[in-house]
């Protein structure tokens, strides 16, 4: 039933402080905490190879996807060993790989991990964030990919 509730979709990323690697993750369970102070949460899989190589590092970037970056969701979701492969990014201020096309970015410290279920949810302090394309957003409904039609 939660599948007919749609949402947007994300890649939060991080340089792996271990190897140097860029590492990501694709989520649709972003959403706002608070405003003061800033605050964002997701939620990663407990089964999550990735994340914990992620969490170690200073900043994480969130990348708010446009309808055009289902290939970097995709990428992100797949279990490969090199995810970003064929991906097209820079640094973000933080330090995060930032996609190019992404609407958003927010560049954001982990203040907390909360165990909920088969899940982790981590509240994010958001440092710097800003608009950097303007296309429609990626979304995600009934387990495919969709557009935003006004």
């Amino acid at each position: 039933m939660l599948g007919r509730f749609a949402t947007g979709v994300v890649a939060v990323t991080a340089i792996d402080p271990a190897d140097g690697a860029p590492r990501g993750l694709a989520v649709n369970s972003f959403t706002s905490v608070s405003l003061d102070p800033p605050l964002v949460s997701f939620c990663v899989s407990t089964a999550s190879t990735t994340w914990p190589r992620m969490k170690a590092a200073p900043t994480l970037c969130v990348n708010v996807l446009s309808e055009r970056q289902e290939h970097v969701s995709r990428r992100l979701a797949a279990r490969v060993s090199d995810k970003f492969t064929g991906l097209s990014w820079r640094p973000s201020p933080g330090g995060g790989p930032l996609f190019e096309g992404a609407l958003a970015w927010l560049d954001c410290a982990i203040e907390s991990e909360h165990p909920a279920g088969d899940h982790i949810i981590v509240v994010a302090r958001v440092l710097a964030l800003d608009a950097h394309a303007d296309h429609g957003p990626l979304l995600f409904f009934r387990g495919d990919y969709g557009r935003f039609d006004a």
